[in-house]
């Protein structure tokens, strides 16, 4: 089983950029589609993004479409989120998850079977 670490959070101003990184232990990474999540105080997680196993595809909340970019180095067993032109409402605790099969359009949290502990994102206006 994948283990995932995410790291690269931090306090931003609004319109700051940060990238996020989410290492994976293990030789199995590259047979994993990968996710980003985020979840803000007293709402629910969210589908930020998604990336199929060799990179190929992606797919992005209408929310973070155009300002954010999901890419993945299978060499380096990491999975990274790139955040441009930050707001104050990306505010959240970012989570990296695995699952073994990717699905272009698909948002749901509940086919991800391996999740890291996350790592805080706040953007101040």
């Amino acid at each position: 089983q994948v283990q995932l670490v995410e790291s690269g959070g931090g306090l931003v101003q609004a319109g700051d950029s940060l990238r996020l990184s989410c290492a994976a232990s293990g030789r199995t990474f590259s047979t994993y589609a990968m996710g980003w999540f985020r979840q803000a105080p007293g709402k629910e997680r969210e589908f930020v993004a998604a990336i199929s196993q060799s990179g190929g595809s992606t797919f992005y909340a209408d929310s973070v479409k155009g300002r954010f970019t999901i890419s993945r180095d299978n060499a380096k067993n990491t999975v990274y989120l790139q955040m441009n032109s930050l707001k104050p409402e990306d505010t959240a605790v970012y989570c990296c998850a695995a699952r073994s099969i990717f699905i272009s359009s698909s948002t749901s949290s509940q086919a991800y079977h391996t999740w890291g502990q996350g790592t805080q994102v706040t953007v101040s206006s």
